[in-house]
């Protein structure tokens, strides 16, 4: 169990979690993933992944709670990443705590270029018009601007990782 935190808000979180991971399942659960996780184990990083939910529990709040009660918020952006209104809903969530209350935001390219995160251009663009289909302007906005910043994070490319 981690320790208690004060930030910038005033109101003290307690951190269930070292990370709260955030990604794609159909692009990255049968590969790239397990090869993370067992790094995250091995060194001790308690991480929270949507497998962890118990059955019958509603979904979207047990990941905003994941999400607030997470030191990092870990960002594994793939090709397939914004055809998920979950993943751009947790994405929202996770740059909402890191402008509250301070959290780390990593991320992580994979197959994909930040710059088409950022301006949801070329296949990931395709993937986010398509899960914009009858969306709200607020939501599509939300979601575009935590793509831009999430994008314009210093982030890691998992190309370089493997030879």
């Amino acid at each position: 169990m981690a320790s208690s935190s004060s930030s910038s808000s005033s109101l003290a979180l307690i951190w269930l979690y070292h990370v709260f991971l955030s990604f794609r399942g159909e692009d990255v659960r049968k590969g790239f993933l397990s090869h993370v996780l067992k790094e995250f184990k091995s060194k001790g990083i308690n991480v929270f992944i949507d497998n962890e939910i118990k059955r019958g529990e509603s979904v979207g709040p047990e990941l905003v709670k994941a999400i607030r009660h997470s030191r990092v918020g870990v960002v594994l952006l793939s090709r397939n990443y914004a055809s998920s209104s979950w993943c751009l809903d947790e994405l929202v969530e996770i740059m909402k705590c890191r402008e509250e209350v301070g959290q780390t935001v990593m991320t992580i390219f994979y197959n994909v270029d930040p710059s088409e995160v950022r301006k949801q251009t070329g296949d990931f663009g395709k993937a986010f018009d398509e899960t914009c289909v009858g969306r709200t302007e607020e939501v599509k906005r939300a979601w575009r601007q935590a793509l831009n910043d999430v994008a314009s994070i210093a982030g890691y490319d998992a190309s370089n990782w493997f030879v």
